[in-house]
């Protein structure tokens, strides 16, 4: 008999709703225990868990959110976008649900505001699941943030990008280690709200504070040096250096790297059994024997 899968059968979750800032923000709920935030990437949203919240339920109560502005939820005109009004947001809606503290995992861009996060409200974080996080020690990304929020660019880019369906394709399979490792289904997924009329709008906003936001990210990483993080990443990352992972370790006390070889950005999409294998053992290990 081969491993145990901890990839259980997708199954239909019901979406929760709540009004935030005004706006309608979608998240979904399964699971008890002590409350575990899964927050997405810049062009994620709630479905990048469909593989992990039916796992990790039996161990947690699990909330996983479409931030404002991206997946189903509510596009507001004019949204602050930089990673403290992202991550200010996030702690109001731990207000919102009547979390007062919680385990926090967040993947890529998701990941930095999940630190920043921990910064604002260090009491309320229990622990860190960071997943192959945006961080100030990795270059990738950061003169494509000032390329396509220049003046000349932007304006064309959010012309021509909701029509670009062809290129979702490639930029998906340029997330993942092994192409064949993409699941039917995955890329209809990812695109599905990029047809909500404002979506790049908010993607550029990201954009336009993006290497500001990572000075201030590096400022404030010694107020939550005291949590325990787990940091996972995959080898073969082509949107956040992998080689940036222990750089980011050092500045925690207690902290494990978990490397995954031959897996790339998504590996809660290209090898979930591991990935919930090390979530699950993180959240039910003792910290004083971390």
């Amino acid at each position: 008999m081969g491993p145990l899968s901890l990839v259980p059968p997708i199954h239909s979750l019901e979406d929760h709703w709540i009004t935030l800032d005004g706006a309608r923000m979608r998240y979904l709920r399964e699971g008890s225990g002590r409350p575990l935030l899964l927050l997405h990437g810049l062009l994620g949203y709630s479905f990048s868990w469909r593989y992990v919240i039916p796992a990790l339920a039996p161990y947690a109560d699990v909330h996983a959110v479409d931030m404002l502005g991206v997946g189903f939820s509510d596009r507001p005109p004019n949204l602050d976008c930089c990673l403290r009004a992202s991550a200010e947001r996030l702690i109001r809606f731990l207000d919102a649900v009547g979390i007062t503290s919680c385990d926090l995992l967040g993947t890529s861009y998701g990941g930095a505001v999940s630190m920043m996060a921990a910064s604002l409200a260090p009491d309320r974080i229990h622990r860190l699941m960071l997943v192959a996080p945006v961080n100030p020690w990795s270059s990738f990304g950061k003169k494509m943030a000032e390329f396509l929020t220049s003046g000349a660019v932007s304006p064309v880019f959010l012309g021509i990008a909701p029509y670009l369906t062809f290129t979702h394709g490639y930029f998906l399979r340029r997330l993942y280690g092994d192409v064949r490792r993409i699941r039917s289904g995955t890329l209809a997924g990812y695109s599905a709200p990029f047809a909500l009329p404002g979506t790049f709008h908010h993607e550029l906003s990201v954009l336009r504070t993006w290497n500001r936001d990572l000075d201030e990210l590096q400022s404030v990483l010694p107020l939550i040096s005291h949590i325990t993080t787990l940091i996972l990443w995959g080898s073969l990352d082509n949107a956040v250096d992998p080689r940036s992972a222990e750089m980011l370790c050092g500045q925690f006390e207690k902290c494990r790297l978990m490397m995954l070889s031959g897996v790339g950005h998504l590996p809660y999409e290209e090898a979930p059994d591991q990935f919930n294998e090390a979530v699950i053992q993180f959240l039910q290990a003792d910290q004083s024997g971390f």
